[in-house]
C-alpha cells in the first residue's frame, strides 16, 4: 500500500471515529500513531507521539488559552450578560424588533469578552430568549436570533477559533483577531438588518401580535437615569477595553492581554460581589479541564499533520489540482463548501484538526493570505453551527431553555434567516479580502 493510501485511510477514518462518539483528539492521535507506523516504523512513530507531547504546545504563547478561557468563564459566572441586554434593549426600544436587535448587540459585545460560542448562547438563552417571548416575540424568532447571534463570539476577538487556526497554520493570533474586526461588525450590522427586515415585512414571523411590535419596550431600567445605564454597562466596557484596548494599542502582546483580561474579569466580579469562593472554584476548575482539552487537541493535531506530511497526501493533492486545472475559485468554493457540510456534523474545533492540516499545503501553493483564509474559514465552520443534523449552537440553546414546548426543529427553522445572512457575509468577505487585511495592514486580493 502506497503512503498516499495511508494518509488517505487515516483522513476518512479519523471522521467515521469522531462520528461515533471517540474524542476528536484521541482518534487523531491513534490514527496519527497508527499511520506513521505504517509509512515508517513502530519506533518512528513512537519518536513522534513523544515529540508531540513535549514540543507542540511548550511556548509560552499557549499560555493565552488558559487566560481567555478563564476570563470568559469569569464574565458568565457574573450578570454582565443580563446587564449588557437590559441596557442595549431601553437604548434600542423604539425601533421595531427591538429585543432582536438589542440581543445582537450584546452577543456583539459579549462576544469581545467570552470568545465562545456556547458561552454566548448559554447566557442569552436564559436573558432574551424568556422577555421576547413575555413581549409577545414568536418562540421561534426569540430562539433564532439567539442562536444565530451567538455565533459571534467566534468571530469577534477574542476568539478560541482564532487561536486554534494561529496555531495550526503558524500564523500572528494578533493579526487574526485584527482582521476579525470589520468582518464581525459587518456580521452584527447584517443581522439586525436581517431584523429589521422582517420586522416590516414578515411581522407574523417575528411577533404573535404583529402590532405589538409598534410599542415599546417596558424592562427591568425603565426609567433609569444615564448615570445607572453607564454604571450597569461600564464592567463590560472596561473589560473589552483593558483586552483589546491594549493589543490594539501596542501595550499587551495577544498572550499578555489574555491574563490582564483574567485578571480585570475577577476584580469586576469581585466588584460586583457576584464571586464567592464556590463559583471561583467552580472556574478554575473548568478553566483547568478545558485547557488541558484544548492543549491534548493540539498534540494531537502535531502528530497527525506530521503524518499526513510523511504520507505526501497534501502534495498529491496539490499536484492533482494543478494538472486539473481546476484553478483557485474552484478550489476555493469547493473549500467552504466541505467546511459548511461537514459543520452539519462535527464541532468546529474537530473540522480545523482533521482538514487544516491537509489544506493549507495547498492553498499556499496559490500563494493565498493566510489571515484572510483563517477568517473565511471560520466564518464557514460557524455556519455549521446553525444547520442540521448537529447544529452544536442549537443544541446548546435548546439544552439552556425553560420552556420544553420549544422543540429543536423549530430553532432550526428560527434559525434559517440567520443562516441566509452569515452566507452573504461570507461570500462579502471571499469577494472582497480587504475587509479582514485592511486592519492588518496587509495587501492581497485573488482577483
Amino acid at each position: 500500500m502506497s503512503d498516499v493510501a495511508i494518509g488517505t485511510i487515516c483522513l476518512l477514518s479519523s471522521l467515521v471515529l469522531i462520528q461515533t462518539g471517540m474524542h476528536i483528539g484521541v482518534a487523531l492521535m491513534l490514527l496519527s500513531f497508527v499511520g506513521v507506523w505504517a509509512i515508517k516504523s513502530l519506533a518512528v512513530a513512537g519518536k513522534l507521539l513523544a515529540s508531540s507531547v513535549s514540543t507542540s504546545i511548550a511556548s509560552d504563547a499557549y499560555a493565552v488559552i488558559p487566560m481567555f478561557v478563564l476570563m470568559g468563564l469569569f464574565v458568565s459566572a457574573t450578570n454582565m450578560g443580563r446587564d449588557t441586554f437590559d441596557v442595549a434593549a431601553l437604548v434600542l426600544r423604539r425601533i421595531r424588533g427591538a429585543l432582536g436587535i438589542a440581543t445582537v448587540a450584546a452577543n456583539a459585545v459579549f462576544a469581545a469578552c467570552t470568545g465562545t460560542t456556547i458561552a454566548s448562547a448559554s447566557v442569552f438563552t436564559k436573558v432574551a430568549v424568556p422577555e421576547m417571548i413575555r413581549h409577545g416575540h414568536t418562540p421561534g424568532f426569540s430562539v433564532g436570533v439567539v442562536a444565530g447571534s451567538s455565533v459571534l463570539g467566534m468571530l469577534i476577538p477574542p476568539s478560541i477559533l482564532m487561536i486554534i487556526f494561529g496555531v495550526i497554520a503558524n500564523v500572528s493570533i494578533g493579526d487574526l483577531f485584527t482582521s476579525g474586526i470589520l468582518p464581525g461588525i459587518l456580521l452584527a450590522l447584517a443581522f439586525c438588518a436581517t431584523i429589521l427586515l422582517m420586522a416590516y415585512l414578515r411581522p407574523a414571523s417575528v411577533a404573535v401580535d404583529p402590532n405589538a411590535l409598534k410599542s415599546e419596550y417596558h424592562g427591568p431600567l425603565e426609567g433609569a437615569s444615564t448615570w445607572q445605564l453607564i454604571v450597569k454597562i461600564l464592567p463590560i466596557v472596561i473589560l473589552i477595553g483593558t483586552v483589546l484596548g491594549g493589543i490594539y494599542g501596542g501595550i499587551f502582546t495577544p498572550t499578555e492581554a489574555g491574563g490582564a483580561g483574567a485578571l480585570a474579569a475577577c476584580l469586576i466580579a469581585l466588584f460586583r460581589r457576584e464571586l464567592s469562593l464556590k463559583v471561583f472554584w467552580a472556574v478554575a476548575l473548568e478553566t483547568g479541564r478545558v485547557t488541558a482539552a484544548i492543549c491534548f487537541l493540539l498534540m494531537a493535531a502535531a502528530l497527525y499533520s506530521q503524518m499526513l506530511t510523511m504520507s505526501g497526501l497534501p502534495y498529491a493533492v496539490g499536484q492533482w489540482l494543478q494538472h486539473a486545472d481546476l484553478g483557485f475559485l474552484a478550489v476555493l468554493i469547493g473549500y467552504l463548501i466541505v467546511l459548511v457540510v461537514l459543520g452539519c456534523f462535527l464541532d468546529s474545533v474537530s473540522i480545523m484538526l482533521i482538514v487544516l492540516p491537509f489544506v493549507i499545503p495547498v492553498f499556499e501553493s496559490f500563494g493565498v493570505n493566510l489571515v484572510w483564509l483563517g477568517l473565511i474559514s471560520i466564518i464557514a465552520i460557524e455556519i455549521g453551527l446553525l444547520t442540521p443534523p448537529l447544529g452544536l449552537a442549537v443544541f446548546v440553546v435548546k439544552a439552556n431553555l425553560e420552556d420544553q414546548r420549544i422543540t429543536t426543529w423549530d430553532i432550526f427553522m428560527g434559525t434559517m434567516p440567520m443562516t441566509i445572512t452569515m452566507a452573504l457575509v461570507l461570500v462579502i468577505c471571499v469577494l472582497f479580502p480587504w475587509l479582514s487585511l485592511v486592519l492588518v495592514g496587509q495587501k492581497w486580493s485573488w482577483w
